[in-house]
């Protein structure tokens, strides 16, 4: 075993070490940070109570201007856009002053310097989220929809219940929510069903071809009329639509007001059981597909002649063969 040193000879070493110049010079650095820190902390706890209470006088504008704009129904978007920005303006000016009231030296432009310099980067880290930003500005700017319009996007389909800066929130009609990223809603198609306060629904009713179209028409408009919620101005219509294969369709029109899905929904019910009894007691016929299938004997010398084949209707003057029976013509031939 190796015999111990002294606690003199300890102590002896210990007062050496510290007894160096970078030592010493270290201590007073860590010293003079710590005097520094503690001289500056009643400014750092100022700056602090300066930024909440400028924080939260930021929220109160934003909260004021969006209770405003809750009156103006037009322009309410608007008031949302103008709320935000202010608020983070109060925001960002009250970081400003606490930074400047926490550290004399900072300069309200290096701040912006460092922004400059980093924007590039923040850029393309943050692209997806900047552009729903940007889109969604943009969106409350122009107000394409507004909150409470009932829209249709792609395969969603409800009323708009909020727009934020970065998604709309989107109520479907059997109570879920669909999040929609701005930039989506700002770059394809939407279709506002509510933009205008009257809408027109229009259903296609095949009748028979040896009705009578005129009849039908006529018909179809007077049980239109007689459906509460159908409009008179503009008037129901009912227009010849197409010749297909077993039906002549008639497709019929009447508006609405206002031009909720729950309006349209309820006025077609009416409409289409008003329209179905209507023609039913007229005897107007509502076929469904048919098929008729004609034989013949593709041996005959007639075969192709049109005038003497059934298949079609002949074309032409001329004698209209009658139809055989196959089994008749098996026993004659027996």
């Amino acid at each position: 075993m190796e015999p111990r040193q002294p606690c003199g000879a300890i102590q002896g070493n210990m007062a050496d070490l510290t007894s160096t110049p970078a030592i010493q010079e270290s201590v007073r650095s860590v010293q003079a940070m710590a005097d520094g820190f503690f001289a500056r902390l009643p400014h750092m706890v100022l700056a602090l109570v300066v930024f909440i209470a400028i924080h939260f006088l930021g929220i109160g504008v934003r909260a004021l201007v969006r209770k405003v704009s809750a009156k103006m129904r037009k322009r309410r978007n608007v008031g949302i856009v103008l709320g935000r920005l202010a608020g983070w303006s109060i925001t960002f000016l009250g970081l400003l002053i606490a930074l400047v009231i926490a550290i004399p030296s900072f300069k309200p432009g290096q701040l912006v310097q460092i922004l400059g310099i980093s924007s590039v980067a923040i850029g393309f880290a943050f692209r997806d989220i900047l552009q729903n930003f940007l889109a969604g500005i943009l969106m409350l700017l122009r107000e394409p929809f507004r909150i409470g319009d009932q829209i249709v996007f792609k395969e969603f389909e409800g009323t708009v219940e909020a727009i934020e800066t970065r998604a709309t929130m989107i109520r479907t009609y059997d109570g879920r929510r669909v999040v929609v990223p701005n930039g989506e809603l700002f770059t394809n198609a939407v279709t506002v069903n509510t933009a205008f306060p009257k809408r027109r629904v229009e259903y296609t009713v095949g009748i028979g071809y040896g009705d009578d179209v005129e009849q039908a028409k006529a018909l179809m408009l007077e049980a239109m009329r007689a459906v509460e919620g159908v409009l008179d101005d503009p008037a129901p219509q009912a227009l010849l639509y197409d010749l297909a294969e077993s039906t002549v369709n008639i497709r019929i029109r009447w508006w609405i007001d206002p031009p909720k899905q729950s309006s349209a929904l309820d006025t077609r019910d009416q409409v289409l059981m008003a329209v179905k009894r209507k023609l039913t007691e007229h005897g107007i016929d509502l076929p469904f597909p048919t098929q008729v299938l004609l034989y013949h004997d593709q041996t005959e010398e007639t075969d192709g002649d049109r005038r003497r084949q059934r298949e079609g209707w002949p074309k032409g003057p001329g004698e209209v063969p009658r139809p055989r029976a196959v089994l008749a013509d098996k026993e004659a031939a027996s």
